[in-house]
């Protein structure tokens, strides 16, 4: 029940924006009576931030086994800022800057996935990558991700293709 719960969040904070996104909505769509939503995640901000971390950790031990072999490069952090976990998320930062309960259900929710992206950037990069490397390349691909939204494809990519052989070179000791 928390898994659909936490599923039918996201594909609410997606769907919707965070301001669309309703407790009533994402019990609907888990399939579940308010009464045991509300058992689970007393509040509209605990249930979707828990979905967000729940995308956080899962997305995290996706990219821990696929990059297991030392061949990762700075694609592995505009990868992590994409998809429906990137676009969670973003709502959430966004929601965030204008409401203080979901600000303040936000700032440990971030700080773990901080210190989740230093720790699997360490994990991943060895000793390939600083932590000063790994922190200046987060916000790169933060940033990267924040501007795609407003890029077609094709810009997207050529820009990509263009800053990563530079980006690469200067955070990696390759």
């Amino acid at each position: 029940m928390r898994a659909r719960l936490l599923d039918a969040a996201i594909g609410c904070l997606i769907d919707n924006g965070y301001a669309g996104t309703s407790t009533q909505e994402i019990s609907r769509r888990a399939g579940v009576s308010r009464g045991a939503q509300l058992h689970h995640f007393p509040t509209k901000e605990s249930l979707v931030v828990a979905a967000v971390e729940h995308l956080v950790e899962q997305r995290l031990a996706e990219m821990l086994d696929a990059h297991t072999d030392g061949s990762a490069g700075v694609e592995l952090f505009l990868d992590a800022f994409s998809g429906p976990l990137f676009y969670a998320a973003l709502e959430l930062w966004i929601a965030a800057r204008t409401d203080p309960a979901l600000h303040a259900a936000v700032l440990p929710l971030e700080a773990r996935v901080n210190e989740a992206i230093r720790d699997g950037g360490a994990a991943i990069f060895g000793d390939r990558m600083s932590p000063e490397a790994i922190e200046i390349s987060v916000e790169l691909a933060r940033g990267l991700a924040v501007s795609a939204l407003f890029r077609n494809n094709t810009t997207d990519r050529e820009l990509r293709e263009r800053l990563i052989p530079i980006w690469e070179a200067m955070v990696t000791d390759k």
